[in-house]
């Protein structure tokens, strides 16, 4: 992607169904469960590099001994960082105490960071500030072992404020608004509620203060807990969470918005955000790993059983399509074929740009995630240039001669490494004030392939902002002297913003948005812009479910061609480039097509999942035009 656009969290939970001794002779090793989380992370490392964090829980330790190990890191390799801690410690104790090296249960018992029940996870800092205050997992201390809870997830709320008053109304004094610790305190809230009510059981039936914490342990209804805490939840998420005495669970949002899959054997309950993290580090078949559905929560007891609940009534499935266009590792059997798809779909537009004359034409791609989708560009292109040539063959059948056929089969796709992404000045580019500078420097070209009779056909996943684009990949490109400049995206136009986890929160940001505006101001019809502000000031007050998306209207008067024609005249940046640029975007159909399972498209659309998101967008359009730079949720 050439934008720089942070983007969803990542989650891992690892329960160990065996005795730490059973990994030591299968495996050679009672880290094994942190070795795995380690390997875990690091697969997933494409959804958060801006901290990471790790929790484990030890089972059935005595009274007095620590069970709870946390270790979190915002440093600029956060995964290496914490694991690098967690190593040191373990190696020290060890060297201190070479009596532990074949005794795991001393292992367990005195060295931290080993146990049963991990939970790890990567951040972007999409939202709030980047300190590792903000990094998860989150940890509600209680001296009761039942009511301590570690939550981490990949989420995002579209009601805090809404969910913040609601605390209050419970008597509560929460320290921060934010959707992290209003979501950890709802739930803390019910099963601190749960916990009591099982003590007060336990006493009614005559058992003492003691005998009551097994009681608990068997009889807490964690699935009970989840709706209760989770009923006015508004957003995309999938929430993990540990409990002391050693439940865990992973709730995934009714709309399926964000991602959740999960394996098991008789050895390991593992959930993931992404299937092949799984399958890599599990070395387990792809139907082996199973999607977490909508509405349900994969529930582990401190026994080890396992069961799938469901805990909210599914809505209609949305599911992220921005997870198979860019966000999730390409190397997801299916995710790999969707975008394949993607690029192959697009082949009829680019042939129409470009008049079929394959010939003089390069095709090429925005490193790195593009290059899936560009794959599929390639094999469409290669079945039209297949078709040319059976059609030269038959229009010149009886008169072909050997050279005549030598030439039309001789005739390729051009495909080169045109666009090179320099990795050393990326990591520079973190915040919007001083991406502009950089910009310009963050791409390079290969010289000496693109003819000035050429086309230059280049493929990325999307155009967010196409701010790198203007400032640096088409005056990069246009030192090539091609005849003309086609950018394809693989994905449709963005125009709405996100509010489920994707920094895509500001209107005015979106070159889709910039083009609307930019017509309206053609065709002298700059008055709607106000008219619409009014309509979303009309039902500020409104709540969520009664509220229209009145800023459709904005897009409502152009054809997509219309908003693409005017995208590329806003890149090209008043015609300081030589060569001619056109560009072209996926359809919703088509990409509904490709991605059949991932139809969630409101930033594409405008059409949102919860009905928070219509607040969110009515917020967002007022915040435009009031000249307020503040989020709207």
């Amino acid at each position: 992607m050439s934008d720089a656009l942070k983007h969803e969290c990542g989650i891992a939970m690892i329960r160990l169904l065996k005795p730490l001794e059973y990994y030591k002779k299968k495996y050679g090793s009672a880290f094994y469960g942190v070795n795995k989380m380690y390997l875990m992370m690091e697969k997933q490392h494409n959804r958060g590099q801006d901290g990471a964090g790790f929790a484990s829980i030890k089972l059935d330790v005595e009274p007095g001994q620590r069970y709870i190990s946390r270790v979190r890191s915002h440093a600029s390799q956060p995964i290496q960082d914490i694991f690098s801690q967690i190593n040191e410690r373990i190696n020290a104790e060890l060297s201190e105490h070479p009596e532990y090296a074949d005794d795991v249960e001393a292992q367990k018992k005195n060295i931290p960071y080993i146990g049963e029940l991990l939970l790890g996870h990567v951040r972007y800092g999409t939202f709030g500030k980047n300190s590792v205050e903000n990094v998860h997992p989150f940890l509600r201390q209680n001296n009761w072992m039942h009511r301590n809870l570690i939550i981490a997830g990949n989420f995002n709320m579209t009601n805090t404020n809404q969910l913040f008053n609601n605390l209050i109304k419970l008597g509560m004094h929460p320290k921060e608004k934010a959707d992290t610790i209003t979501v950890m305190e709802k739930i803390g809230h019910f099963l601190d509620d749960a916990v009591r009510k099982l003590y007060k059981q336990a006493k009614s039936k005559g058992l003492n203060k003691k005998d009551a914490s097994p009681y608990i342990v068997d009889n807490l209804n964690v699935a009970k807990v989840l709706r209760k805490s989770s009923r006015d939840w508004d957003g995309g998420y999938a929430m993990a969470g540990l409990l002391g005495h050693g439940d865990s669970f992973v709730l995934r949002d009714p709309a399926g918005i964000r991602p959740a899959y999960f394996y098991k054997d008789d050895e390991v309950v593992v959930v993931a955000s992404e299937r092949p993290a799984i399958q890599t580090v599990f070395n387990v078949p792809f139907d082996a790993v199973e999607e977490l559905e909508p509405g349900h929560a994969i529930i582990v007891r401190k026994s080890g059983q396992v069961k799938i609940s469901q805990i909210l009534e599914p809505l209609e499935r949305k599911s992220c399509s921005f997870e198979r266009i860019y966000f999730s590792r390409g190397s997801d059997a299916e995710i790999y074929q969707e975008r394949k798809e993607l690029g192959r779909l697009l082949m009829p537009d680019v042939l129409k740009a470009i008049d079929h004359d394959t010939t003089n034409t390069v095709f090429s791609f925005i490193p790195n995630t593009a290059e899936t989708s560009f794959y599929g560009m390639v094999e469409a292109a290669q079945d039209e240039l297949n078709q040319q040539k059976n059609k030269a063959i038959l229009d010149k059948a009886g008169e072909l001669s050997k050279e005549d056929l030598l030439a039309i089969q001789e005739r390729k796709i051009r495909t080169e490494k045109i666009a090179i992404k320099d990795v050393k000045l990326r990591t520079f580019i973190t915040e919007d004030s001083s991406r502009d500078d950089l910009v310009a420097h963050v791409y390079d070209v290969t010289y000496g392939v693109v003819k000035p009779t050429d086309n230059l056909v280049i493929i990325d996943d999307s155009i967010v902002r196409g701010t790198t684009l203007k400032k640096s990949i088409l005056k990069m490109l246009d030192r090539l002297n091609p005849k003309q400049i086609v950018v394809v995206s693989s994905a449709p136009q963005i125009r709405y913003p996100d509010c489920y986890g994707i920094d895509m929160a500001r209107l005015e940001d979106f070159v889709a948005f910039q083009a609307a505006l930019a017509l309206h101001e053609d065709r002298g019809t700059s008055s709607v812009v106000e008219e619409i502000y009014n309509k979303c000031k009309a039902q500020h007050h409104l709540p969520d479910a009664e509220v229209t998306n009145y800023v459709k209207e904005l897009y409502d008067p152009f054809s997509d061609q219309e908003l693409s024609d005017k995208i590329a005249e806003l890149l090209a940046d008043g015609s300081s480039l030589n060569a001619e640029v056109k560009v072209l975007f996926q359809s919703v159909e088509k990409l509904h097509q490709a991605c059949p399972k991932n139809l969630g498209d409101w930033y594409f659309t405008g059409d949102y999942p919860t009905a928070g998101g219509k607040r969110v967008v009515n917020q967002a359009y007022i915040n435009f035009f009031e000249g307020n730079p503040e989020r709207a949720y």
